[in-house]
This record gives structure tokens, sequence and C-alpha cells, in this order.
């Protein structure tokens, strides 16, 4: 193991911040304490995961804490809001409705989703296919990915006939 050393006299530390500016500690659980302290600030991670779940999949005390996040943040509350509205037009096929959804996007100025939106209008035709027909070509990506796991999987030791042999018989 290395020792660690402390740093040489007048190096400052880093050190990460312990409190958010006018708000709570931050702790990696956002599970409530038995000492009856307020639930801890969700984590990013906690509240991507919120925004990106169906809705009816959250329980309620996700639901309760992404209620509270978002009625702190006007710009999450907005962004969810356009999340929950490309979940819908993915799941329910609803291609059509693309140009409105990248315009409203594009109207409220968030730049993660605005650079999103703004890249979908590169190959809009294949977007709104995807969004709106029933087929897809899922089938053929998973046995190009197997067929180029095979080949890695093979590279320096074989030629293509034993290459062929696997993928015959995988």
């Amino acid at each position: 193991m290395h020792e660690r050393h402390p740093p040489a006299p007048g190096t400052p530390r880093r050190q990460r911040p312990r409190h958010l500016p006018d708000g709570p500690r931050l702790h990696r659980h956002s599970a409530h304490h038995s000492t009856g302290r307020a639930a801890p600030a969700p984590t990013v991670r906690q509240v991507t995961g919120w925004l990106t779940r169906h809705p009816a999949a959250l329980s309620e005390e996700e639901r309760a804490a992404l209620k509270d996040v978002l009625a702190r943040c006007p710009e999450l509350d907005a962004a969810a809001g356009h999340v929950r509205d490309f979940g819908e037009m993915l799941t329910g096929r609803l291609g059509a409705r693309l140009p409105a959804w990248i315009d409203a996007v594009d109207a409220g100025r968030l730049p993660g989703l605005t650079n999103f939106a703004r890249h979908l209008l590169r190959d809009f035709d294949a977007v709104t296919a995807g969004l709106t027909l029933d087929w897809s070509s899922g089938g053929t990506e998973g046995a190009v990915n197997r067929i180029k796991k095979i080949k890695r999987q093979l590279y320096g030791r074989a030629g293509f006939d034993l290459l062929r042999k696997m993928i015959l018989l995988q």
C-alpha cells in the first residue's frame, strides 16, 4: 500500500463543499433517518432516474421527492416536462409530434435538451420514422454485435474458416 504524505506547508487543501448554498447537506442516500431529521438531498443519479422512468414505476416516496425537487428548480421542472413528452412520443409511436416538441424545447432554451433537439434535426426523417413505425432493426443490430464479439475474441488466433464456424455454431 502507498503511504499518504501530508501536503507541503502552504499548499492549499482541496475540500469538498459540505453544504449547498442555502440548502441541505449532500448525502449519498435519500432515506429518512430514524432521528427525525429532514431527508437528505437526493443525488443527481437518483433525480435522473426519477425523470427518465415512467411515472407509474416510481414509488410514493420517489414521487414525493421528485415533486419537491421540481418545485425548487423551475428549469428542471421544464426539462422534466420535455423528457416526459419525448417519452410519450417514444412509447406511443407519436412521431408526428416531433416538430412541435423540437420547437418547444428550442423555445425553452435549456442547453442540454436544446442541443439534443437540434441534433435530431440532422436526420429528421429517420428519427420521425423511428418514433412512428412499428418495425425496428434491433434483431439485426443484435446479430451484428454478436458477430463483432466473436471476431474480437478470435482476433490474431485463427483465420476466416474458424471465424465462420464459430459464428454458425453460436
